[in-house]
């Protein structure tokens, strides 16, 4: 996969560039990983930087996918972003979701799982689907030529409504269209558009894939990349009653003498280079605690910030999970891993998340697992 700069500023169109071929779901996805995995670990990536001894990492369960019996009409799905119901239950938003394997039948994107789990130290399960007895698509598309799919990025929690940022791909995925924001007044039982669709190019491309978490302020914090793997993190505030408008999205702006927040005409600043994929941003025991998979060193690296405008670039890091070869995992080694979310509940102390893995050459693994990291903070 062709790869640009961090801090390249290219925005992501609908049409495939110049003399590129359009970029496969698993180029994007997975990019040089299983290649890479192949090849051996030992000097591929640089080590990352902690200011605490090691945490301890447990694998807790495989929960949904090729790895588990059928749950819901799910036979084969990834992702699994987490996050707290006005009702007090936890929701579970899955991406891509087949009902037996990948690319067979009842391709959905998102479908939505709830789980009354409260003990995550015994394993979460899921006790009901949006939709009923088969887990249903939450909103009516048809994965056709112009929309190929809808990627899920986020889910966040304001009073009684929930709100998913969602990833719009055509017609090749990874080929962003826009990026919208959904609601949901019933504890995602159904959902509506706010109205807002943003732009593919926002902030230079950096503002496809978020992340975002509620301060005690009235904003909201949302870190952004692109949806390729090739590029660096911004940040983005909005009011947390604007979460559907356009407008409020203020970009996190370097002027050449300070940082300050901009108007929605200006663009982010990169604010740690690399490139990174899905990532999870949370307010977790006074502090921000930052999950994410950072594609360039194979690995899931957590920071604990003390506000979401911390310096990055010197901020700890302390690598959670590598990535493995396949036949050789454990516990901190995971072949093809991606997408780690923090799941509710969580405490510095004692960190749930889930984290998906798919084998891109057989398909023989595409699903969601559970892992417990003790000893973060």
């Amino acid at each position: 996969m062709h790869r640009q700069p961090a801090d390249h500023a290219e925005p992501t169109t609908p049409t495939p560039p110049t003399g590129r071929r359009a970029l496969s779901r698993r180029t994007v996805l997975h990019g040089t990983l299983g290649a890479v995995a192949g090849a051996g670990l030992a000097t591929a990536y640089g080590p990352a930087t902690s200011a605490a001894a090691a945490p301890t990492v447990t694998k807790i369960k495989d929960l949904i996918g090729t790895q588990t019996p059928v749950q819901f009409g799910i036979g084969a799905t990834d992702l699994g972003i987490p996050a707290q119901c006005p009702d007090g239950r936890t929701i579970y938003v899955f991406g891509d979701t087949w009902a037996d394997h990948v690319g067979g039948a009842n391709w959905r994107s998102p479908v939505a799982l709830w789980s009354g789990t409260t003990d995550l130290a015994a394993g979460v399960t899921f006790d009901a689907a949006v939709g009923g007895d088969v887990a249903a698509q939450l909103w009516h598309y048809e994965h056709d030529g112009y929309i190929q799919t809808v990627i899920p990025s986020d889910v966040i929690t304001i009073g009684g409504t929930m709100y998913l940022h969602a990833i719009v791909n055509g017609p090749e995925f990874g080929m962003v269209r826009w990026t919208e924001v959904w609601r949901s007044d019933d504890s995602g039982a159904t959902w509506q558009h706010t109205g807002l669709n943003l732009p593919a190019d926002k902030d230079g491309g950096h503002f496809q894939c978020i992340t975002w978490g509620r301060g005690n302020d009235g904003y909201v914090y949302a870190f952004g990349t692109g949806f390729q793997r090739d590029k660096g993190i911004v940040l983005n505030r909005i009011r947390e009653t604007e979460l559907g408008n356009a407008a409020a999205y203020e970009p996190w702006v370097w002027d050449g003498t300070r940082w300050r927040w901009g108007s929605p005409g200006e663009s982010a600043a990169v604010i740690l280079g690399g490139r990174w994929g899905e990532m999870c941003l949370r307010p977790i025991d006074g502090k921000w605690l930052f999950t994410g998979f950072s594609e360039a060193d194979y690995r899931i690296d957590a920071m604990v910030l003390n506000t979401p405008t911390d310096d990055l670039t010197v901020a700890p890091r302390t690598t959670l999970i590598h990535g493995g070869e396949w036949g050789q995992e454990d516990d901190t080694h995971v072949a093809q891993l991606y997408g780690p979310y923090i799941i509710p509940g969580s405490t510095l102390a004692d960190l749930h998340m889930t984290v998906s893995q798919w084998n891109t050459t057989t398909n023989a693994v595409y699903h969601s697992m559970q892992f417990r990291v003790q000893g973060l903070a």
